[in-house]
C-alpha cells in the first residue's frame, strides 16, 4: 500500500504543487497593510501625545497650586482688617518711640542696653506667633495674642521713656 500511494503521488506530483498567489494579488495585499498601518500609527502617536499633554497639563497644575501655597502667608489684615489697621498704627508708634529712646542712648548707655534686650525678647515673641499664625486652626486667637504682644511693647517703650526721663530730670536737679 505504500509503494501504491508513492506511485500515485509520483505520478500525480504536478496536480499537488499548488501554484502561488500571483505578484499582482501580493501587490493589492501589500497595499491593503500598508493603508491599515498609517491610521494605527496616526492613531498611536494621537493617543501618546494626548497622554503626554495630559500629564504636562496635570504637572503644571500641582507646582502652580503648591508654588502659590508655599508663597502664601497670612497676614493680620487677611484676618481681621481692623486689626491689620491696629498693627500698623501700633508698628509706627513703636518705632517712633523706639528712636526717641536711640536719642537718650547716649547718656544712657547700659539703661538703654537693658531695654532693648526686654524689647527684643518681645520681639521675638511676636515673631513666634507669626510663624503659628501661617499653621493655626484658629487664627483669630493668634491675631489677638500678637495685638497684645503690640500693645504691651508700646507700654513698655512708654515707661522706658518715662523712666530715662526721669533719670536726666534727676540728673539735671543734681548738677545744678
Amino acid at each position: 500500500m505504500n509503494n501504491k500511494l508513492e506511485g500515485f503521488v509520483k505520478d500525480n506530483k504536478k496536480a499537488f504543487e499548488v501554484k502561488g498567489p500571483s505578484d499582482q494579488l501580493w501587490q493589492r495585499i501589500s497595499a491593503e497593510l500598508d493603508k491599515e498601518q498609517q491610521p494605527k500609527k496616526k492613531i498611536e502617536l494621537y493617543k501618546w501625545l494626548s497622554i503626554a499633554a495630559m500629564l504636562v497639563i496635570s504637572l503644571g497644575i500641582y507646582f502652580t497650586y503648591n508654588y502659590r501655597m508655599a508663597n502664601k502667608t497670612i497676614d493680620v489684615a487677611d484676618v481681621n482688617p481692623a486689626f491689620g489697621k491696629k498693627e500698623m498704627r501700633f508698628a509706627s508708634l513703636i518705632e517712633e518711640k523706639r528712636d526717641s529712646l536711640e536719642i537718650y542712648a547716649k547718656r544712657n548707655p547700659d539703661l538703654y542696653r537693658k531695654f532693648i534686650d526686654d524689647m527684643n525678647k518681645l520681639d521675638n515673641d511676636y515673631e513666634q506667633l507669626k510663624k503659628q499664625l501661617q499653621t493655626s486652626p484658629n487664627p483669630e486667637v493668634i491675631v489677638r495674642a500678637m495685638m497684645k504682644n503690640l500693645e504691651i511693647q508700646s507700654s513698655v517703650l512708654s515707661q522706658q521713656l518715662s523712666i530715662i526721663n526721669q533719670v536726666n530730670q534727676y540728673k539735671k536737679e543734681n548738677t545744678i
